[in-house]
């Protein structure tokens, strides 16, 4: 019987393993890719120049654990359109949106686009990704830190570099 069981459940693990082999695949499962990706590099370039609006759409209490330099907090479920296009008015502007992977950001990007937001990239790989390159993220009180609000544990196998937090 125990034998059994532990045969159940490494078959079970090993499912749920395979479900989710790769970054790519899964952002594929949960993404319908109508929003233009940007890598964390090419990111990191654009912020170097200044000229890049950042949004994190992930939720405050996220957001307050760690986030990139300078980005701003949109949110999600709260997430007002009005609002923004009230605060941003420029439809040129490069905005790139994240979140833990690249998930919830496109949803909140495509909403961008189509508000005539002409230049919107959702960041490939999100905050962990970001990360993952060594990247500096803050928390609340924008000291540098090694924690990473991954959304969920099942996220956080994504995030190689940093400490998950969830």
């Amino acid at each position: 019987m125990k034998n059994k069981l532990l045969y159940i459940i490494i078959i079970l693990l090993g499912i749920t393993t395979n479900a989710q082999k790769t970054l790519d695949q899964t952002l594929k499962k949960y993404n319908k890719n109508n929003v233009p990706y940007i890598s964390v590099t090419e990111l990191r370039m654009y912020q170097a120049q200044g000229n890049t609006l950042i949004l994190d759409s992930r939720e405050l209490k996220e957001f307050q654990v760690s986030h990139l330099d300078n980005a701003v907090n949109v949110g999600f479920d709260q997430f007002s359109l009005k609002d923004f296009t009230e605060k941003y008015p420029d439809k040129n502007l490069l905005i790139v949106v994240y979140c833990t992977l690249g998930i919830r950001s496109e949803i909140i990007a495509d909403k961008l686009i189509k508000a005539g937001y002409k230049n919107v990239k959702n960041l490939y790989g999100g905050i962990c990704e970001w990360k993952n390159k060594d990247f500096k993220v803050v928390d609340s009180t924008q000291i540098e830190t090694q924690n990473v609000h991954t959304f969920s544990k099942e996220w956080s196998q994504w995030l190689i570099k940093g400490k998950p937090v969830f």
